[in-house]
């Protein structure tokens, strides 16, 4: 499992639907070793703190694997790394292998798995089309954010080395799974009560799926 690039972008303005909308999601490769710390990487930022960034989702992870199954759905000019907003465009570490509270070493520094990824409207900004939300979401290749346990240096071509797996078991898939289903089956409420003991899973997720589980009346 390794980092095949490392992408920042700072925020910026764009016009959509008649409006001006200031993002981040334009992310581009740099080059050489970049500082990892609690809230970003260096000459990286979030332009709405209300639902980007934060201790939770210091860094953004999205597949390169995902690449080829959008070129297949997609026609673009182009599909430069750092398309999908990430910070990390990762080799070898899948939604389904990767447990909420796993912890990773990637150059000198430790970074934790929290959540899977939901996009908003700025995907479809960069995509230059709303229905890509939609298809993301359903694709289930959602990517997953990583929170910072001990600041330090990486850079392309790292290697993502795991130190521990939480016990818990719950994968990103699985909180996926949790989001996207209508109805939930015995095992899917069984998973549920797994994930809200999870101490890495934000509390803002626990909310939700305890809200679900209420609505279910089981």
């Amino acid at each position: 499992m390794k980092i095949v690039s490392v992408n920042v972008g700072q925020p910026r303005e764009v016009q959509w639907r008649g409006r001006n909308v200031l993002t981040s999601i334009y992310k581009s490769p740099v080059a050489g070793r970049v500082a990892l710390r609690k809230l970003n990487l260096d000459g990286d930022r979030q332009a709405d703190l209300s639902v980007h960034g934060g201790v939770h989702k210091a860094v953004y992870c999205y597949p390169v694997a995902h690449y080829d199954c959008w070129k297949q759905e997609i026609e673009r000019p182009d599909w430069p790394l750092g398309l999908f907003g990430e910070n990390f465009t990762t080799e070898g570490l899948l939604e389904d292998a990767a447990h909420i509270g796993d912890r990773f070493s990637i150059g000198s520094a430790e970074v934790l798995v929290t959540e899977p990824r939901f996009p908003c409207y700025k995907l479809g900004i960069r995509f230059e089309s709303p229905d890509v939300i939609k298809r993301f979401l359903e694709s289930r290749r959602t990517g997953f954010y990583l929170a910072v346990e001990r600041e330090g240096e990486v850079g392309a071509g790292d290697e993502i080395r795991p130190i521990a797996q939480d016990p818990g078991g719950v994968t990103v898939a699985d909180i996926t799974h949790l989001y996207v289903e209508k109805k939930y089956s015995d095992s899917d409420v069984a998973l549920l009560h797994r994930a809200l003991h999870l101490p890495a899973l934000p509390e803002s997720w626990k909310d939700y799926l305890w809200q679900r589980l209420q609505k279910s009346n089981l």
